[in-house]
């Protein structure tokens, strides 16, 4: 049988590849007078693999995550990764889904779309069987292994991009246990898919507020530190193309860094909490902002809202007080069009330091 043209293959293989237009998600359950998107980003809150299926600061986090969405409003859930630990799930019919999912976070407020990226503890199982969840829940959404969102901010005329990616694909697996950086991709053909695909449509997002999550941070001063592969293949584009933020997990603390006009988001508290800070000085000067770690939380995640002009990041402890508060601007349009001429080619405890 002849083979493929590799365009062709390139076309069955990448999701929207060649030719994707814009489909905007519905919102539930909007207000006639809304006029913002509210979500909350949440990451590494994958509970145990063994009864109760969940730990202490999971419960406290989720219930803290319902009176926020109810009282401060929430569209969506963004989990980032670490849905499962400490090796997955093997089926979409596995026992987690409830025990460490459904039965915990059973606030009405949180019965939304969670859209769902994976973590490096979820590739020691089947992230496929994750996706196929999706068929099972009314409100797990995960269509892919890496995919777009895009939004209508309601009664304006500005948009909201979120691009999920998958960064152990990308990047390599890690073993939190043995060895904390990943090695490279497993497959370097599907990482610089994702790659070439990441770069077309971040490149052509004519989005409002553009918004990048993974599982891996770019920037952390935490355990695992900056992700060098991110730094290397993900920072230039998100730079270059005037991305809002990165929102990511993986080290389980909250923090805000800020470099380059990207905000950076790292919201891994949904489970375990760990103050360790021992990458404070590999990243850039002056760029953290915000960091906490300490027990005493009980836990933590993000409430995000996106109106006309503004996004306001609020983080909040599941003891049920904000910690830190920041606003990143809409993106400059006009100087976003002038960057998508040019192709890349693919080659201390609740402490606000401002």
């Amino acid at each position: 049988m002849m083979a493929l043209p590799l365009y062709t293959l390139l076309l069955v293989t990448l999701p929207g590849f060649h030719c994707f237009p814009t489909a905007f998600q519905d919102l539930p359950q909007t207000s006639r007078n809304q006029t913002s998107i509210r979500f909350l980003a949440v990451g590494d809150w994958g509970g145990l693999p063994f009864p109760p299926y969940f730990t202490p600061v999971e419960k406290a986090t989720a219930v803290e995550m319902g009176k926020v969405a109810e009282k401060m409003g929430a569209d969506f859930v963004l989990s980032m990764g670490d849905n499962f630990y400490y090796t997955g799930v093997d089926s979409a019919d596995s026992p987690r889904f409830q025990e460490t999912f459904e039965r915990v976070y059973t606030a009405d407020s949180l019965n939304i779309p969670w859209y769902v990226l994976a973590g490096n503890h979820d590739h020691a199982g089947s992230v496929r069987a994750q996706i196929d969840y999706s068929r099972k829940s009314a409100r797990w959404r995960f269509p892919h292994f890496y995919y777009e969102l895009n939004f209508r901010i309601p009664n304006t005329k500005r948009t909201l991009a979120i691009i999920m990616l998958d960064t152990v694909m990308l990047c390599g697996n890690s073993n939190d246990f043995t060895d904390e950086v990943p090695r490279g991709p497993l497959n370097a053909m599907e990482a610089n898919q994702q790659l070439t695909w990441l770069q077309k449509r971040i490149a052509r997002s004519k989005a409002d507020f553009l918004l990048v999550a993974g599982h891996y941070p770019v920037w952390s001063v935490s355990e695992h530190g900056p992700t060098s592969c991110l730094v290397k293949r993900l920072r230039p584009l998100l730079v270059k193309y005037k991305a809002t933020a990165y929102l990511c997990g993986h080290d389980h603390n909250l923090q805000y860094l800020q470099e380059s006009g990207v905000g950076y988001v790292v919201s891994g508290a949904g489970n375990f909490l760990d103050p360790d800070t021992r990458h404070w000085n590999h990243v850039p000067k002056d760029t953290l902002k915000f960091f906490t770690g300490q027990a005493s939380t009980l836990g933590g995640f993000v409430h995000a809202e996106v109106t006309e002009d503004k996004m306001t990041l609020t983080y909040l402890q599941a003891r049920g007080t904000s910690l830190y508060r920041t606003v990143l601007p809409r993106r400059d349009m006009m100087m976003m069009m002038m960057a998508t001429m040019t192709w890349i080619s693919p080659t201390k405890c609740g402490l606000s330091l401002d």
